[in-house]
């Protein structure tokens, strides 16, 4: 176990974008059993990370607390539900699914063309539910509708770039979410690498996302502040 000071942001923020920048082009820790704990990066995201034999859980929970709920040798331990349970009681969250983490470098140029993408304005955009859902759990969301489908943007977990998309059910089963997956990597500002979290269970997501030429790194679970109805 390693960690930093349950109140230190900045270098919890810093240890996840590292892991995170590393994990993107194929450098990942050492698949030891290690479990890092850093703080929060921000008051919003919690949760832990799990690449091959390693994870890293970013809490506001005591350390020795939290390795006191892992079973020793368990290299799964931080993604079982009865750890999850623990920590989000802990931390007065919910923990909602356990997600493939994939990722995926930039395009160059703009996104085809046909695909007829429209950013939507400040004003249209919180009426789609997925921007609601989107505003919740990123910053500096931006969002495209095209026919059919409506793809997002947005900072989350330590500044990455996150995508989403939603295709409309009568448009389904014929490539576009791998278009719009695609497409994103075209939108990404700066360069970096975007990332994408998938329910596995949604297995025509995956198979859109790895048409997309995103790549699979490891699972995530987040754990989300109540918020009120």
């Amino acid at each position: 176990m390693s960690g930093v000071p349950t109140t230190d942001r900045a270098a919890a923020r810093q240890a996840l974008a590292a892991l995170l920048a590393n994990a993107a082009i194929g450098q990942f820790p050492a698949a030891d059993g290690t479990v890092e704990i850093v703080a929060q990066p921000s008051d919003r995201d919690a949760g832990v990370i799990s690449l091959t034999g390693y994870a890293m859980i970013f809490a506001d929970a005591d350390p020795d607390w939290v390795m006191a709920q892992l079973a020793p040798g368990d290299l799964s331990a931080p993604l079982t539900a009865s750890f999850l349970h623990a920590l989000s009681r802990r931390l007065g969250r919910s923990t909602h699914s356990v997600d493939m983490l994939a990722s995926a470098a930039p395009l160059p140029g703009p996104p085809p063309a046909d695909l007829g993408l429209t950013e939507l304005t400040s004003s249209a955009g919180p009426e789609h539910p997925r921007i609601q859902r989107a505003l919740q759990y990123r910053d500096e969301v931006r969002a495209w509708r095209g026919p059919g489908g409506v793809l997002l943007l947005g900072r989350g977990v330590a500044g990455r770039f996150e995508v989403a998309i939603e295709v409309d059910p009568a448009c389904r089963s014929h490539g576009l979410g791998a278009r719009l997956a695609s497409a994103a990597r075209h939108l990404v500002p700066d360069g970096g690498p975007l990332w994408a979290q998938i329910a596995p269970g949604n297995a025509a997501s995956v198979r859109a996302f790895l048409a997309a030429g995103f790549r699979p790194v490891g699972a995530e679970a987040l754990l989300s502040r109540d918020l009120p109805e």
